[in-house]
Order: structure tokens, then C-alpha cells, then sequence
């Protein structure tokens, strides 16, 4: 008899000092996660290898591919040095500066742009909207503001500007030098941060491929014009995630569930894996279970219909890293069973892909059949991110002989990567990929299983069949 179905969400935990080890790491593993993020907003290129690293020594260990994400920094305004915290009381006033050195109690906002964009009646938010000004006067690069909401703020703390455009390149410098050293560590994909347009995606994904990387980009959703140009920056995007902590303050938190909620739909019919993250067990970080509130927008976001659910400062900083991904995979096992099959029927006017119609067929006649299983034997990936847009009901395995696309898989809804040899013909890929599902425990000896494939082996994007075999 086969082995119980996976969970199929997908997990992610962002890397940060208290999981950077080897036997955190290898817990969290061990507990269901599936990917793992490299901050680049913070710590050295020699910290990132370091957890790098380690997290493959764990893939090793676990005996399946673990995805490995760098997340850029990307053109984010932040509170310069500061010797100690400076506290801003409600209803006084602070001063701005972007060069120089602060004096009189001002606060210092890098890189030097304020002077130039802000206006009188621009709203300022520092660390995530926690602090609120409103812009009064403009002088000389000095920009004063009256506290609306004040408090505590401490180097280094992220500044948001809603609604105001920065003159600032997708990929600042910094950002350069990073994408260097994250592409020498063979990660997986590459997230931008603060996508205005589909022109940023077009640019990073130039950089990867003139460095010959196979990496794929992410491009986070976070700001107001990202929104606007969703298809478009989709059609140049491998994936996308819904960064919820810069939305929020972009847009309002108000506008978040419903933006959520389309841009998982606009993903899921293109086919492209789309991570929801930011807050989503924010207690979990200094408590060992997490709020109801919590607990549904995680299952909120299951049942939208994201590939995976993204745990931030609950794995880097936390408390209580390994429960959080424990309490993740749980809450995923307990509301997958009530997600529908997607069946889709072209309508009249659109112009599928071969792939995606051979998919469609491939998961319809899987449905009917209630095959054991969908093998999907891929070069790339690609194809298996197609099917797994449908989220049928059946197991979907992705099989490759290129270990980066089995990496990369691991994220993608649903779908087991299991690596196979290079197959010289089509009835040999059959082959392995049936004995490989066999192996693994998804199929038993006897199971119906759904094949689709390219009959062109080893040339990406050529599914043109569908088969149906016994394993």
C-alpha cells in the first residue's frame, strides 16, 4: 500500500542566528520545512554561506531537496546609525535628514532622497507603520514633520514613504554585490524586493543568466505599483510573494486580504508558485502556540490557494522556531482536504499551450480514473508547476535528472521531487519515473498512475502526451 499523501503546502523559514546551526536546521527539516531563506538585509556574505551550507548538509541527510531562497534587500529607505534609540513623543515634532550628520535630535534616512520627494502632507512610516509622521515644511534637505504616532526608534529601522515614487534602481549596489555572492552559492531563486515594475524583473533576470545561474526570480509583491502591474510583472516572474509587512503599510492593512487573495488567483492561473509571508505566527516568536487569529489567516491562505506559507522572524529570531513550522504543517494537514479541484475549461478567446492543455487533460483523466498519482517527468520544472496550478487531488511527482530543478520544485504546491536518471527515449523515461514513484512509496506495484511527458526528451517545454500505465 502506498504512503499517506504529503502535506501539500509548502513551508519556508527564513535563516537568522537562532537557526543558523545544524541541529536546528535539521529539526526543522525533520518537521516539514521545505525551503529556506537567506535575508540578505541582514548579515555578511560569510553568514549567508555559512547557512547555505549547512542547509544543504541537512538536504543530504533528509534525503530530499530543500529550495534555498536569497531575498534582496532592494531599494529600501531605513534609519541611518544612531548611538543610542531616540524616543519621539506624539504631538512634538522631528527632523529628517539625508546627509550629513544628525544633529539636534534628527533622525538621519539613508539612502539621501527624502529632501527631494517628500512634500508637505506626505505621511512617513517607520518600522512597519509602528510610527507615524506627517511631512509639515521642507527646507535644505531638511524635512520636518509632526509626530502622529510616536515611540521608539532604533538604527536601521525600515521607512516608508506610501504613494511617494523613489528615484531609486530596483537593484541599488548593494543589491549587486549580493546577487553576486547568492549566485555563487547556487541558490534557487532570487527575490526582488519592492517590485515597481515588470521592467525590475526583466533587469534581475539578465544578471542571472549573463552569470549562466539557474536560479529563477520571485518578485515580492510589497508596493502600490506592483499591484497595479500584477499581470505584467507576473508574465516576467517565475513566482511571486505576497509581502504582507510593506504592503500593509503601502496600501493599509484593510486593502491586504482581498489584494492577497487576487494575486494567489492571478498566480495560480498562470501557473507560476506564489509564497504568502510576513506576520503569519508573529506571536510564535516569543510564545510556543499561536493566536486563533493566527491560526486562520494561515488556513486563509491554504484555502486561497498558495503553494507555500512563509515563516519570518518566528524561525530567525524566535523563541520557538520548531513549533512554528510544526504548528504550520498542521494547520496545513487539517484544512488541505477541503480544497477543490481546479478544473479548468478554455474559454472562448484564449490561447493555451500545449503543455497547458496536455496538463488540464493529464489531471482530468487522473480525476476520473482516481489514479494513484500524476508523474510528471520534467527538464525544467516548468511543466510540473503547471499541473500543480490545477491542485488536483492526486499525488503529482516531479522528476528530473537536474538536481537544481528538483531544488526548485520543493516549493511548488503539491508536488514530491524525485530525481531520475537522464533517459535517452521517451518509453525509458516512462520507465524510471514509475519505478522511481515506487521506490519513493508514493505508488505500490499495481497503482494506476497518469504519465505526461514530451515524447522530445530532455528539451524543456515539449509535453505533448499523456499516458496511462500501471506501476
Amino acid at each position: 500500500m502506498a504512503a499517506a499523501a504529503p502535506r501539500r503546502t509548502k513551508i519556508v523559514a527564513t535563516i537568522g542566528p537562532v537557526s543558523e546551526n545544524h541541529d536546528t536546521l535539521l529539526a526543522l527539516a525533520q518537521a516539514g520545512m521545505d525551503g529556506a531563506r537567506l535575508n540578505f538585509s541582514h548579515g555578511s556574505h560569510e553568514d549567508m554561506a555559512h547557512s547555505n551550507e549547512l542547509i544543504r548538509a541537512v538536504q543530504e541527510e533528509i534525503g530530499r531537496p530543500l529550495c534555498v531562497i536569497a531575498d534582496l534587500q532592494g531599494p529600501k529607505l531605513r534609519i541611518g546609525e544612531l548611538s543610542r534609540p531616540v524616543m519621539l513623543e506624539r504631538g512634538s515634532g522631528v527632523t529628517l535628514v539625508g546627509a550629513g550628520e544628525p544633529q539636534d535630535g534628527s533622525l538621519p534616512v539613508m539612502p539621501a532622497v527624502i529632501g527631494d520627494v517628500l512634500r508637505p502632507g506626505h505621511d512617513v512610516l517607520i518600522d512597519d507603520g509602528l510610527i507615524r509622521l506627517k511631512v509639515e515644511t521642507v527646507e535644505q534637505g531638511r524635512v520636518h514633520c509632526a509626530i502622529v504616532v510616536g515611540g521608539a526608534v532604533s538604527a536601521h529601522k525600515g521607512v516608508n514613504l506610501p504613494g511617494v515614487p523613489l528615484p531609486i534602481p530596483a537593484l541599488t549596489r548593494k543589491d549587486t554585490l549580493d546577487l553576486e555572492a547568492a549566485l555563487a552559492l547556487d541558490v534557487d531563486f532570487v527575490a526582488l524586493s519592492f517590485v515597481r515594475s515588470a521592467a525590475d524583473v526583466r533587469d534581475l533576470r539578465k544578471l542571472i543568466d549573463d552569470a549562466g545561474s539557474t536560479a529563477r526570480v520571485i518578485a515580492k509583491i510589497e508596493k502600490a505599483e506592483a499591484v497595479d502591474m500584477l499581470d505584467e510583472v507576473l508574465a516576467e516572474a517565475d513566482g511571486v510573494m505576497v509581502a504582507r509587512g510593506d504592503l500593509g503599510v503601502e496600501i493599509g492593512p484593510a486593502a491586504v486580504p482581498l489584494v492577497q487573495k487576487r494575486i494567489i488567483l492571478r498566480s495560480l492561473e498562470r501557473g507560476k508558485p506564489v509564497i504568502t509571508a510576513t506576520q503569519m505566527l508573529e506571536s510564535m516568536i516569543h510564545q510556543p502556540e499561536p493566536t486563533r487569529a493566527e491560526a486562520s489567516d494561515v488556513a486563509n491562505a491554504i484555502l486561497d490557494g498558495t503553494s507555500a506559507v512563509m515563516l519570518s522572524g518566528e524561525t530567525a529570531v524566535g523563541e520557538y522556531p520548531l513549533e512554528a513550522v510544526r504548528t504550520m504543517d498542521e494547520i496545513a494537514r487539517e484544512v488541505e482536504p477541503s480544497l477543490g479541484y481546479r478544473h479548468q475549461t478554455p474559454e472562448v478567446g484564449d490561447a493555451p499551450s500545449v503543455g497547458n492543455a496536455m496538463s488540464n487533460a493529464a489531471c482530468d483523466v487522473a480525476e476520473a480514473l482516481r489514479a494513484a498519482a500524476i508523474l510528471v517527468p520534467t527538464f525544467s520544472g516548468r511543466t510540473a508547476s503547471i499541473v500543480a496550478r490545477l491542485r488536483p487531488r492526486r499525488p503529482v511527482v516531479g522528476l528530473s535528472h537536474h538536481q537544481y530543478a528538483l531544488q526548485q520544485m520543493a516549493v511548488e504546491w503539491g508536488v514530491t521531487p524525485l530525481l531520475i536518471p537522464e533517459s535517452p527515449d521517451v518509453e525509458d523515461l516512462w520507465n524510471l519515473s514509475i519505478r522511481a514513484a515506487r521506490e519513493a512509496g508514493v505508488v505500490s506495484a499495481g497503482d494506476l498512475v497518469v504519465i505526461t511527458a514530451g515524447t522530445q526528451v530532455n528539451i524543456p517545454g515539449s509535453t505533448n502526451v499523456i499516458k496511462v500505465d500501471t506501476a
